[in-house]
């Protein structure tokens, strides 16, 4: 294996929209004294060596700033986070001069982001054939095989995916959906990526995929055209907000 030297640089980005069906303004939702955005924000900037967010609103400009964090802005036009993240990468490596090795495409609405998150992404590109990696979780409630608000993931020997579904996978043949979380480790998809700039240019640039529109998984695109996306496992549950019920879970977890 093929290893890059550690001292890599590091660069994260926030895609925040303030438009949202379930959830409107959602980046700057108030959560224990700070937007939402400011809690993802700080977590990041302990373990990258510079974060951004990057939106098309002036709102949350201007939130992000009154807390001293960094804002670049970008076209209201992107279909994908994935595109405004290409975006404010190209933007402030040409404003500022500098190149970064990884780009890590953060979820604004996380706040309870861990540390060790980031690190395990930044420890995959520690193999110099890695182009794009993300996030995995050990699936630990039954009852998470039954959310179909999830995305599950299959992977190979050598930690590379195999396929992303709204479905359960691998499908245990034989046995009732009841019993399948008593015979197989199943693990589901936390949308965090990180990317080599030179992929997320390519990934960008794909056309979608019918296996991307069949799931609504963008990251089935980049394994259907022949490309390879890193697993890391992490232990360390994220939980979105996308509804109110979200929220208030999250408050009285915080809280606590």
């Amino acid at each position: 294996m093929a290893v890059k030297p550690i001292l890599m640089k590091y660069i994260g980005i926030i895609p925040a929209r303030y438009g949202s069906t379930r959830l409107e303004g959602k980046p700057l939702i108030d959560i224990l004294g700070k937007p939402m955005i400011q809690w993802v924000y700080e977590k990041s900037s302990n373990v990258l060596n510079d974060v951004y967010v990057a939106t098309d609103d002036n709102r949350i400009k201007d939130a992000v700033e009154s807390f001293g964090g960094k804002v670049v802005m970008t076209s209201s036009n992107h279909n994908t986070g994935t595109n405004r993240c290409l975006e404010a990468y190209q933007i402030i490596a040409e404003t500022n001069g500098i190149s970064y090795d990884v780009v890590i495409n953060i979820q604004g609405d996380e706040p309870m982001l861990h540390p060790e998150q980031l690190q395990s992404l930044k420890l995959s590109f520690q193999d110099d054939n890695t182009e794009l990696a993300t996030l995995v979780i050990p699936v630990t409630n039954a009852d998470d095989l039954d959310n179909e608000s999830e995305a599950f993931v299959t992977f190979d020997l050598n930690m590379n995916a195999l396929y992303f579904s709204r479905s359960v996978i691998p499908a245990i043949k034989g046995i009732p959906k009841s019993r399948w979380f008593e015979k197989n480790t199943f693990y589901k998809h936390l949308g965090m990526y990180a990317y080599t700039p030179q992929a997320l240019e390519k990934f960008a640039g794909l056309s979608q995929s019918s296996l991307e529109l069949a799931e609504g998984l963008e990251q089935n695109r980049w394994l259907e055209n022949g490309n390879k996306i890193r697993i890391a496992i992490t232990k360390h549950q994220s939980i979105p907000v996308d509804t109110k019920e979200d929220l208030d879970a999250i408050r009285k977890i915080m809280n606590q």
